[in-house]
């Protein structure tokens, strides 16, 4: 083992010269605003909403970068039509919870910008009892007649309209389109699956940590209600 020591070991930190002022720490990146979600919606109704909803809402996920949320499943019940339903959608790739008993369960959120799309893609995994988890992806895309697309691949998606009861922001179909050799076919009624609404409402500090609710419930006019899901999500922030 050699026993060399520097005669004079260097600091440990740069030498400060007393003619030149120290450098400031660097800031953190500001924080990129959108207003996307806001212009859809009346002013009233953004002013209802919580202010960490707002926060939510009201910023852009940049770059590479991403938005993570995670928590578990407290509630998924399903009717005989909607389990038939949501097994046939497996088709093109489950865009509806397939497991009906999953109360407890892991679930993650991830957020990352879709600049093809001009919008926002989503992507949800929700644990199950046996097997790998389900994964449900798609994009949230501002374009269309109400100006808010809801699109799952393959040609298939629905308009969306927003709306806001008791602090709760709302994710409303308004119609369902599949594209076809290039053209987009707007479902009649009596061909869609029926009414879905997804809302977030935010729970504040629970725990120690700030929660919200994620909801999705899909009701027939005649089969009734076909899929009812609520999943709690931690906000870590940024």
């Amino acid at each position: 083992m050699s026993n060399f020591k520097y005669k004079n070991p260097p600091p440990k930190h740069p030498p400060i010269n007393p003619l030149q002022p120290p450098q400031a720490k660097a800031e953190p990146p500001a924080r990129l605003g959108d207003i996307r979600f806001r212009q859809l919606m009346r002013p009233k109704d953004w002013a209802a909403l919580p202010a960490a909803v707002k926060r939510r809402f009201g910023h852009r996920v940049k770059g590479a970068q991403s938005q993570i949320y995670r928590g578990y499943v407290t509630q998924t019940q399903m009717n005989l039509a909607g389990r038939l339903f949501a097994q046939t959608l497996r088709l093109i790739g489950a865009p509806l919870p397939i497991d009906h008993a999953n109360e407890g369960q892991a679930a993650v959120v991830t957020v990352t910008e879709d600049h093809a799309g001009c919008g926002q893609f989503w992507s949800r995994q929700y644990g199950r009892r046996t097997g790998f988890p389900q994964v449900i992806h798609s994009s949230k895309r501002f374009a269309g007649p109400t100006g808010l697309e809801e699109y799952i691949g393959h040609g298939i998606g629905m308009t969306l309209t927003l709306a806001v009861e008791d602090e709760t922001l709302l994710f409303q179909s308004a119609q369902y389109f599949v594209t076809l050799m290039g053209r987009r076919i707007y479902l009649p009624k009596w061909l869609c699956p029926g009414d879905l609404t997804v809302s977030h409402a935010d729970h504040g500090d629970c725990w120690g940590a700030a929660w919200f609710e994620f909801g999705l419930k899909l009701t027939h006019p005649l089969l009734g209600t076909l899929i009812n899901q609520r999943v709690m999500f931690e906000d870590f922030g940024e």
